[in-house]
């Protein structure tokens, strides 16, 4: 068929300074596919997205949109192109509203002055064509969820009506639940005659919802196929070069019942999200915290590390009771508490400062007198922190911006195994991480949980709470309604308990984790 192909990429390179990141990448997209592109975090899939995007202008290398060769120097040349990108790194303005976001640049005006009802009545329009209709357009898009961001960033794509739709991550943010309101955008889409470049990390949604696949290795391209031709096990093999003998480690011993808690909340509320919830974690024990979205499960974060006030209850840890208002007084050697927060890029990271300054700046003091810091003992201390979590080195120097997903979350870890925390709070730890660094992160993880601490952990992977957790608590409306064995709970149990297939009452397991 002529110009059969979408998107058709040949020889294109891009260099940054020394570091190469796309070297020579060919590879072609059918009209009307769904294509995943796999591969590791720094692999260069990113890169990939932001040249056919033009935020990035490539080095070498051809790109032609629907037969006919194009300059992508700009994001309005993509535009033209009808090329579209939903973002995995949100591109809203946080600080405007959902329907300014939605209608930009084309907001309604009269005499140069915003017509709010307009825009309110245009947002409305687009928010109920992809089952968004529950939002108010009037929202400030800070206040929203992130995972609801994330649906606007998709649906604001597709409303621009592109040939090709650039999907990069849209599901690292979302809720299973969510991952089904994806599921139906991507068939609209395909009914219509776009066709999707899906970049992912998850291999149930690449079988889902694609019909192809190529595979991005150092840079380079390692193969391309359909998605019924190869199967799973050598998918993981091209992307990291190895074989993946299992997808999570093998079970740790079951902690000690009898032990003190490191951590004990009785009764905890926060604002109007979080309502009476209590539980426990003893040393060398990983707690799971599941629930659909919206369920209090961020706010139960949020006010253990005093980023979000308690108005009701208590937390004791190593059985002395302690008063978290602040992070800071988390992190406190006394408390010890850290947490792995649901955006790295803004709430873990300062991604102008190299990995070094990131990792040890919770633990600065101990590198500094009178004003000056011992720069070769930061450096130590450092080091042997990002061997820990198997991270570049080159963190010790460079921002931390130069660093893939999968890095930037290692050094977060690195932070607060440097500063020994007593308890890691891991909210969705390995969100757009891919399997060969989310294998580490779960090992990072148990040689923590052997050395004695503790871990509470909410995914939004089924699996990996499944798989990592001694005991699991459901969430529901602010509220723990379920408590789980984590080494017997189906990963079907444990969806149905998140929808609602449990008593409003907590059920308790056969021990009691007092």
């Amino acid at each position: 068929m002529k110009n059969a192909c979408a998107i058709s990429i040949d020889g294109v390179a891009k260099r940054f300074g020394a570091t190469v990141a796309l070297k020579a990448v060919s590879l072609q997209v059918e009209r009307g596919a769904v294509h995943a592109i796999l591969g590791e975090n720094g692999a260069g899939k990113s890169t990939l997205i932001k040249v056919i995007s033009g935020i990035t202008m490539p080095n070498a290398g051809v790109i032609k949109v629907l037969g006919t060769e194009v300059s992508l120097s700009r994001p309005d040349d993509a535009y033209a192109a009808g090329i579209a990108t939903a973002f995995q790194e949100l591109s809203q303005v946080p600080h405007l509203s959902v329907a300014q976001n939605m209608l930009m640049p084309n907001e309604p005006t009269r005499f140069g002055l915003r017509r709010s009802r307009e825009c309110a009545r245009k947002a409305t329009e687009v928010l109920e064509r992809f089952e968004l209709g529950d939002i108010d357009p009037n929202t400030v898009v800070r206040e929203l969820d992130l995972s609801v961001r994330q649906k606007l960033e998709i649906a604001y794509a597709i409303s621009r009506g592109p040939k090709v739709l650039l999907l990069d991550e849209p599901s690292s943010a979302l809720t299973s639940e969510d991952v089904g309101w994806l599921g139906r955008r991507i068939a609209e889409c395909r009914r219509s005659g776009i066709t999707i470049v899906l970049i992912t990390h998850r291999m149930p949604e690449v079988r889902e919802f694609c019909t192809s696949l190529s595979i991005l290795r150092n840079g380079e391209c390692v193969g391309t196929y359909a998605t019924d031709e190869i199967a799973d096990e050598e998918v993981f093999r091209l992307i990291m070069g190895r074989t993946l003998g299992s997808a999570f480690p093998a079970r740790l011993p079951l902690p000690d019942k009898t032990a003190r808690p490191r951590l004990k909340v009785q009764n905890l509320s926060s604002g109007s999200r979080l309502h009476d919830v209590s539980f426990d974690i003893r040393p060398g024990e990983c707690l799971g915290v599941v629930a659909l979205q919206g369920m209090g499960q961020l706010e139960l974060f949020k006010s253990l590390f005093g980023l979000a006030p308690q108005s009701a209850g208590q937390v004791t840890v190593e059985g002395r009771r302690v008063t978290i208002r602040t992070p800071r007084d988390a992190i406190d050697a006394q408390i010890g508490l850290s947490l792995v927060p649901e955006e790295r890029k803004t709430e873990g990271l300062a991604l102008n400062l190299s990995g070094r300054a990131n990792i040890s700046l919770p633990t600065i003091s101990q590198f500094s007198r009178w004003g000056r810091i011992n720069r070769a003992a930061e450096d130590s201390a450092v080091s042997a922190a990002l061997k820990r979590v198997s991270g570049n080195m080159r963190g010790l120097f460079e921002p931390a911006s130069s660093f893939s997903g999968g890095n930037q979350q290692k050094f977060v870890l690195a932070k607060w195994l440097l500063a020994e925390s007593r308890v890691l709070l891991l909210f969705d730890p390995t969100r757009g991480v891919d399997v060969g660094a989310k294998f580490e992160i779960y090992q990072v993880m148990h040689e923590y949980l052997s050395s004695g601490g503790a871990v509470l952990l909410h995914s939004t992977e089924i699996p990996e709470v499944a798989n990592m957790c001694d005991r699991i608590l459901v969430m529901y409306a602010g509220r723990v309604v379920a408590e789980m064995d984590g080494r017997t709970a189906s990963e079907h149990q444990i969806t149905t308990a998140m929808l609602g297939g449990v008593s409003s009452s907590r059920h308790q397991p056969e021990t009691e984790h007092a």
